[in-house]
């Protein structure tokens, strides 16, 4: 089978699966080309409320197909960093599942969703030292904002894999589950953020993303999106909120 990005949305839940088993679910240069339309797609997709990235068996990425860089390693950067701000950039939650190896392209691509998960023996290394590559400066800047800027030195300087302990203390991870239990972790949490507000996600992600000019405009869109009514009503009344403000709402403040 073709190296590919495999997707399916379950009950508001987009997957997306990195296929190369192969080469260790490698990008290969379509695979890189393939991620931002992927993702356009599934933002204009009101069944879609949150998109979870995974690879393909026991690895997650190994990062760029080594192919690619031989042919022409600028455009195979380039590919990656568009990926990777796609990814960043998606309005709705990501989340990434991460078992077996998260190496090179593969960190880039978990670092830039909003959460990372991983499976107790997952692995972690930002290798381009091991190549000669300079690491773009927009996926430096990201890594250092998770892990901060000694261990952004550590990964990027040495190379070196840690393991998903060190990943969790670092900030690189979120959770760390025993072996088995990621898919049902992962799962059970999908759930709950397609049960909330979609306003509050949207906004808080552009916030946390450091933009500082948009107080009005999610203002305008919490006067006249319902949620916040919707909120408390179901609150007072004990029961689940039905939420219904989506990211192509247009109400401004």
């Amino acid at each position: 089978m073709e190296p590919q990005l495999r997707q399916a949305v379950t009950h508001g839940v987009a997957t997306v699966v990195i296929d190369h088993p192969a080469k260790r679910n490698a990008m290969t240069a379509d695979m890189w080309r393939q991620v931002p339309p992927l993702l356009a797609g599934l933002a204009a997709d009101p069944a879609v409320r949150t998109v979870v990235l995974t690879g393909e068996g026991a690895t997650f990425c190994a990062g760029a197909d080594i192919s690619s860089l031989r042919r022409s390693p600028g455009e195979a950067q380039e590919l990656a960093v568009r990926a990777e701000e796609a990814l960043a950039a998606f309005p709705k939650p990501t989340l990434a599942a991460v078992r077996g190896y998260c190496v090179g392209g593969g960190s880039q691509l978990a670092a830039a969703c909003d959460l990372r998960f991983a499976d107790e023996g997952a692995l972690f290394g930002i290798t381009p030292a091991k190549l000669g590559i300079v690491y773009p400066s927009s996926s430096t800047r990201r890594l250092v904002s998770l892990v901060g800027p000694a261990t952004a030195k550590y990964l990027l300087f040495s190379g070196e894999l840690i393991d998903a302990e060190r990943a969790l203390r670092t900030g690189l991870v979120d959770e760390v589950l025993p072996a088995g239990e990621l898919d049902k972790r992962v799962a059970e949490f999908t759930r709950i953020l397609a049960a909330r507000s979609q306003l509050t996600q949207a906004a808080a992600k552009e916030f946390a993303a450091g933009h500082t000019d948009r107080d009005a405009y999610w203002t305008g869109q919490a006067r006249a999106g319902g949620d916040t009514a919707e909120g408390v009503a179901a609150f007072l009344e004990r029961r689940e909120p039905r939420f219904t403000w989506t990211p192509g709402d247009t109400a401004t403040g």
